[in-house]
């Protein structure tokens, strides 16, 4: 199914700023322009289907014993 569009002028856009909230609540994607130009899209923000899980890839990433040491300074100096 495809997405119903609507397009508006920015000044068009700024003046009835509440509809175009509400239109985009619907579900309507908007389209703004400047002379006629499309310079963006607002679009309904799609919910996520599931809540994100802390730890579901736990051990995936590993942090070396010795990150947070000072760094050597040839890398200030830029000598290596």
């Amino acid at each position: 199914m495809e997405t119903p569009t609507k397009t508006f002028d920015l000044q068009e856009a700024k003046d009835r700023f509440m509809e175009l909230m509400s239109l985009i609540a619907s579900g309507v994607e908007i389209i703004l322009t400047e002379s006629d130009v499309p310079v963006a899209r607002l679009v309904p923000v799609t919910p996520t289907s599931s809540p994100r899980v802390a730890g579901l890839h736990a051990g995936a990433i590993s942090t070396s014993e010795d990150f947070d040491e000072p760094l050597p300074e040839t890398i200030w100096t830029g000598n290596a």
